[in-house]
């Protein structure tokens, strides 16, 4: 269940972002794509849309993504995506076979550096 509230999290993240981060705007270009997270088992899917600059969130598996990332299983993905060190948790993963991609590994790529523009802003502390 935390893996799947993760992914539509996730798909509310870049919703907003592409809506509202020039950055993020700017890195979603001119890509007309559908790519997937979804569990190995295949319990668990959400496909994302970008067109246009937009990024749009849909529940379950899509035909032919330009890409997608399995995880071995609900949890396995959870952890993952929220390791302190995602790019070594991936990598470990992936050499361990406990997550699979398919398609254009160049596009994982640009969907990991996607990631980091959706850090949730840290809120100012008004001097008492």
């Amino acid at each position: 269940m935390k893996f799947r509230f993760l992914l539509w999290m996730l798909g509310r993240l870049m919703t907003k972002a592409s809506r509202t981060n020039p950055d993020f705007q700017q890195q979603l270009g001119d890509k007309d794509l559908t790519f997937q997270l979804h569990t190995l088992d295949g319990k668990v899917a959400r496909h994302y849309r970008v067109k246009d600059q937009r990024v749009t969130s849909h529940g379950g598996p899509v035909n032919e993504p330009a890409f997608a990332i399995g995880f071995k299983d609900s949890a396995f993905g959870f952890d993952t995506m929220n390791a302190k060190n995602k790019q070594l948790a991936f990598m470990q993963g992936i050499q361990n076979k406990d997550i699979q991609i398919q398609g254009n590994p160049a596009l994982v790529m640009w969907f990991q550096g996607l990631t980091k523009y959706l850090k949730p802003r840290k809120k100012k502390v008004e001097a008492a």
